[in-house]
């Protein structure tokens, strides 16, 4: 393995930090009213986002210095470690429970969600057992079976807090990570074929996953209840026309659209600064994930390919439900936009994403 002049790539590194500057400022934006009203004090979601920047920064900077051939001796114990807080939040007042599902731990400055820990370990733990088994993957029950059965132990338990959303991200993960490290097209399909009828029946089991669904093609059915977020958000994109109302001058943020600091972060940013804004973070996200993939198809060894390579699908998954769920294109789904929404779980583990790429950008075939 030749370093590549021991410089990581600069535009990811830039994309990444533009991202971040933008979404620590619209963190202050959108909660400043809110916070002063619930906290007494408008800087309070700030001042725990710029924590949560200082500490993914830190991890960041750190396994840039790491060559990330070491990763693969953490790969079964992150895993493993993931599995185990996985199942500690299905036991009865263990986890932090929030919207009718449990995803926090509590580790003291602030709960952990540990799927976004949950997506890095799948990626991780693919990467080393895909490369390994690279001879064998032609093969069914050889290669791909063991790997296969693993994820979905991981991806049901997830289902259990319950995260269907966050399943299908990580099923969508494995069958990249599949395809690119070489399994048969045909098996591909058939185990697509066969989980196919599984989703539909999660989607149909539980009335808020439809009612999700209804709201989606009709929000105006129930504008009050189900479908007041989405139209919400729809009205911040409208009243931002151009080039935005100004940054800090929204009104949607004044109690009307419910978590504008989070999942709805895109709509604040819509409505202060228009058109050009949601441009600008569509495209900063555009470039990370082609950088991305240009990182992962330059690595100098299969492991560094397929990590790269699952790693940018996470951001790339995320940013797109979130974006295309606030806008309306599909069905909302609670989940944060990488690098932009406030919470530490989000943000840190994006950092560390960031951190592996940019490690991996180092080096050349």
């Amino acid at each position: 393995m030749v370093p590549r002049e021991g410089r990581p790539d600069i535009v990811l590194l830039i994309v990444t930090l533009i991202l971040v500057t933008v979404g620590t400022v619209m963190v202050y934006s959108s909660s400043s009213i809110m916070a002063a009203e619930k906290y007494k004090d408008g800087l309070y979601f700030l001042k725990k986002q710029i924590v949560f920047v200082i500490m993914g920064l830190g991890l960041m900077v750190f396994l840039t210095k790491v060559p990330y051939q070491k990763l693969k001796k953490l790969a079964y114990p992150v895993l493993a470690l993931t599995l185990i807080m996985l199942a500690v939040l299905l036991i009865p007042h263990a986890g932090v429970r929030a919207g009718g599902a449990t995803r926090w731990l509590r580790l003291g400055l602030f709960n952990f969600q540990v799927t976004e820990l949950a997506k890095v370990a799948v990626v991780l733990f693919l990467a080393h057992y895909l490369t390994r088994k690279a001879a064998q993957l032609k093969d069914f029950k050889q290669g791909i079976l063991i790997p296969m059965l693993t994820v979905c132990f991981l991806i049901g338990l997830i289902i259990l807090e319950p995260d269907f959303g966050t399943s299908a991200i990580i099923f969508l993960i494995m069958m990249l990570m599949f395809y690119l490290s070489g399994t048969r097209v045909t098996h591909l399909a058939g185990l697509a074929a066969a989980m196919a009828p599984v989703a539909l029946w999660l989607l149909m089991r539980k009335s808020y996953r439809m009612e999700r669904l209804l709201t989606f093609l009709d929000p105006w059915r129930d504008p009050g209840k189900s479908g007041f977020q989405i139209i919400q958000s729809l009205l911040s994109f409208g009243s931002g026309g151009p080039f935005g109302v100004g940054i800090g001058d929204g009104m949607q943020k004044l109690f009307y659209l419910p978590e504008p600091h989070t999942d709805f972060i895109l709509a604040i940013i819509a409505e202060e600064s228009g058109f050009l804004g949601v441009a600008l973070v569509i495209g900063l996200f555009t470039v990370f994930v082609f950088r991305g993939f240009v990182i992962a198809f330059r690595a100098a060894d299969p492991f560094g390919t397929l990590l790269a390579a699952g790693l940018t699908m996470i951001i790339a998954l995320e940013a797109f439900i979130n974006i295309a769920g606030v806008m309306g294109l599909i069905p909302l789904k609670g989940l944060a936009l990488p690098f932009l929404s406030y919470g530490g779980s989000s943000l840190i583990m994006s950092m560390v994403a960031v951190g592996i790429l940019l490690n991996i950008s180092s080096y050349e075939s």
